[in-house]
């Protein structure tokens, strides 16, 4: 049977994740050699993949899980030669009943966390706004607590900041915000896709490739559809899955808020570049042919168009009028 931990309501995000995980994996729920994954266990436990990241990183470190070659976390400890089981961990049923009460105060946020991630990226690119959390509460009819689950998460996605005053700030997002964001990308996406090019799932990527091949061949109203889907394959394919856990997150925080700005542009109705299909298909081909330092090349290529474009968008932004309406727990910074 599992037993839960006295004070766990009172715990962090990773903390609870790394509960739960280390029980289900001490009950045999989870058994050797499961595969476990950021991104299914974040869903499962309605919370981001930071704290699951922090989570498997301290189970690895008491030898309940390890690497391995491919992604994610073999359930086992090392050396044991266990082999891989991609059984769907969401098919297993993670047990957690005894954590229900600290899952429902975080997981509380994500019933509302969309709607205010929207609202706030509706309006960052036409100037800064204070966010205050009694109204935010008020709007929603939650705790403060909550409210400050919602924007600490906002905060570690960069979309947030708290001043010098301790008020929540958004924005403004300017030519100069988007200039410094890519300008980490480029130093950190093509160094992690140089860095783990040999454990990238070839599988994965010819699928890509041939998908991005037949992307470019159709009507631009098409591909242009797809194409934050296929940017985030290829991201998470070429970039991020190889690479450690550190270099995961600093490129994930720093991408988070461009890819709201990016949202939010295409939200107000300014096109696509259906050259960024080719862009990122180069980068997959050539890492396909084994030719890493061209394929780190032509991302860096691709990261300054994709910016410059960017910044292109932004200036036709900048003539249109404000939201005419904003949540009322936005105000306007003049």
């Amino acid at each position: 049977m599992i037993k839960s931990s006295p004070g766990q309501t009172a715990r962090r995000r990773y903390e609870i994740a790394e509960a739960i995980l280390r029980d289900n994996i001490s009950a045999g729920l989870l058994p050797k050699g499961l595969v476990l994954l950021e991104g299914p266990i974040a869903e499962i436990l309605h919370t981001s993949r930071a704290p699951v990241q922090r989570a498997l990183a301290q189970l690895e470190s008491d030898g309940l899980v390890h690497r391995f070659s491919g992604r994610g976390f073999l359930v086992g400890p090392p050396g044991k030669g266990i082999e891989p089981d991609r059984t769907d961990i969401k098919s297993l049923g993670l047990a957690f009943d005894h954590h229900a009460d600290a899952l429902q105060s975080r997981s509380s946020w994500a019933r509302i966390y969309n709607e205010v991630e929207h609202d706030v990226a509706g309006c960052v690119v036409f100037g800064e706004y204070r966010i205050i959390e009694i109204e935010l509460a008020n709007h929603f009819k939650v705790s403060r607590t909550v409210v400050r689950d919602v924007l600490s998460r906002l905060q570690e996605r960069g979309l947030v900041r708290k001043n010098q005053s301790s008020h929540w700030i958004a924005g403004p997002l300017t030519a100069q915000t988007i200039k410094d964001h890519f300008a980490l990308r480029r130093m950190l996406e093509p160094a992690a896709l140089k860095s783990g090019a040999g454990s990238i799932d070839r599988d994965r990527i010819v699928g890509l490739y041939e998908r991005m091949t037949a992307l470019e061949v159709s009507q631009p109203v098409d591909h242009l559809e797809k194409l934050e889907e296929v940017q985030a394959h290829m991201i998470e394919y070429c970039v991020l899955g190889p690479t450690n856990e550190r270099m995961r997150e600093l490129i994930r925080n720093n991408l988070l808020p461009v890819t709201a700005a990016e949202r939010l542009l295409r939200h107000l109705g300014l096109p696509d570049d259906s050259t960024a299909i080719t862009e990122m298909r180069l980068v997959v081909e050539l890492l396909m042919r084994g030719a890493i330092e061209a394929a780190a090349a032509m991302l860096d290529t691709h990261l300054d168009a994709s910016m410059k474009r960017m910044i292109a968008q932004m200036k036709i932004v900048s003539i249109l009028p404000g939201p005419s309406v904003t949540a009322d727990y936005l105000t306007r910074v003049e």
